[in-house]
């Protein structure tokens, strides 16, 4: 066996390293695309963007993202049957094709087929470096293994579109794009010529044994039930891909900020013409997550996870509110600060959460069916959130009532787990 898939005793194997860069890069290409796409398809043609309507970027992203957190249960049993690395490739050959083709692409048909394969590379890639980083590490190293792994995701979510991101663009859009086909392409040679498929038990579990597991945690009405209930809270978060964008470029004014932070780096250059734009909300979040998320984690740490999970889209919601309370820039970035302290509250519970109701001999089976909260989340969230807007906001000029709505979302959700916690629950957790 090579040493490079044994893990670490002390520190991590050559293995762990290049699957914690492997998700770094796609993460990084992932949410640059993601920080700025839903602005990029409904821009005016005359500035760059594709024209389309917001309803129609609605039905896209309501298609692509529910994707991402489907496909991985599929592609887990892929992977373990027909090994890593040949998942590796092809995940890898269609996400970088599928950006590829988005940066050449103008029609709605051909543009949401390319960003189609986008998601389905994405989605078989995810389970493959979570799986590879459980074989790697062990008792010993895991809760740092997996922490690095998570500082990865979000490393990525604020380095690239903070630093590449606006100069990109300033030069053309597609540059975008391109530069996310660069960013998963050369991946392909990191799998070639650096990867080694992981020590691992064989596999002969088929897709329609998959399926036929999906039906065994679909009658479990209590898990489901608790899925469907946080879902509501995701419908919020996905809007800070889409409506927050769209909101923010429509109905704020940032010179305030821009003032600010050009003064300070007038101290360091000349005329600088920083401006704070729509890949900044990805920003905001990944630094808040970067920054807070050990020290949150360390308060609720020895809190149950229910009433935790509550608190966190106390917060969320309260986030969303701000942005129905007044427009000023100050109070919107406040307010997706709020949101992302609730984020990272409720989830790494509700993963917690998930791990502790399941059955013993089901808790793979379990977590990764829990992923449906993503794919009910933005499944619903995606087009929601363009038909409200563009009968609210764009028809109507309410934006009050626009973000209301979203407000009632996330206060029924608080309101079902609580009574989830009280009547239903499987047990005290």
């Amino acid at each position: 066996m090579d040493s490079n898939t044994q893990p670490a005793k002390k520190g991590f194997s050559r293995n762990y390293w290049t699957v914690i860069l492997m998700e770094f890069s796609e993460r990084g290409s992932y949410y640059g695309v993601m920080s700025v796409l839903s602005v990029y398809l409904v821009l005016s043609t005359k500035d760059g963007g594709l024209g389309f309507s917001k309803e129609g970027v609605g039905v896209i992203k309501s298609t692509i993202t529910p994707l991402l957190y489907f496909l991985p249960i599929l592609a887990g049993a892929v992977a373990d049957r027909y090994g890593y690395r040949k998942t590796l490739f092809f995940a890898f050959a269609v996400m970088s094709t599928g950006y590829f083709l988005t940066s050449q692409m103008t029609s709605y048909s051909t543009v949401f087929i390319s960003l189609v394969l986008m998601a389905v590379g994405a989605g078989f890639f995810k389970p493959i470096i979570s799986g590879t980083i459980a074989r790697e590490t062990n008792e010993s190293n895991s809760s740092l293994g997996f922490g690095i792994y998570y500082w990865s995701i979000n490393l990525g979510a604020f380095l690239v579109p903070l630093l590449l991101i606006p100069y990109l663009k300033s030069i053309s859009w597609s540059y975008i794009f391109i530069m996310a086909s660069i960013g998963t392409g050369w991946l392909l040679l990191l799998n070639l010529f650096v990867f080694k498929e992981p020590s691992r038990p064989k596999s002969s579990k088929s897709i329609q044994v998959v399926l036929k597991e999906a039906v065994l945690v679909l009658k479990d009405i209590r898990f489901i039930s608790m899925i469907v209930i946080y879902s509501g809270f995701w419908i919020l978060y996905f809007q800070m891909f889409d409506s927050v964008l769209w909101f923010l470029k429509e109905h704020i004014n940032t010179a305030p900020v821009d003032s600010v932070v050009n003064g300070f780096l007038g101290h360091f250059y000349t005329n600088p013409s920083w401006h704070f734009d729509a890949e900044h909300v990805t920003v905001i979040n990944a630094a808040t997550i970067i920054g807070l998320q050990l020290i949150v984690s360390k308060i609720v740490n020895k809190f149950k996870a229910l009433p935790t999970m509550v608190v966190g889209m106390c917060f969320g919601t309260l986030g969303i509110a701000m942005l129905a309370v007044s427009s000023n820039v100050w109070i919107f970035i406040l307010g997706l600060f709020v949101f992302s302290i609730g984020e990272m509250t409720a989830h790494p519970k509700f993963i917690s959460y998930v791990g502790l109701i399941a059955p013993p001999d089901k808790k793979a089976l379990y977590l990764g069916y829990s992923f449906l909260y993503g794919v009910i989340g933005s499944g619903i969230g995606g087009i929601l959130g363009a038909v409200l807007y563009h009968a609210l906001v764009e028809k109507d000029n309410n934006s009050f009532a626009f973000w209301g709505i979203f407000v009632l979302i996330g206060m029924a959700s608080i309101i079902g787990l609580l009574l989830f916690n009280r009547h239903v629950k499987r047990n005290p957790v």
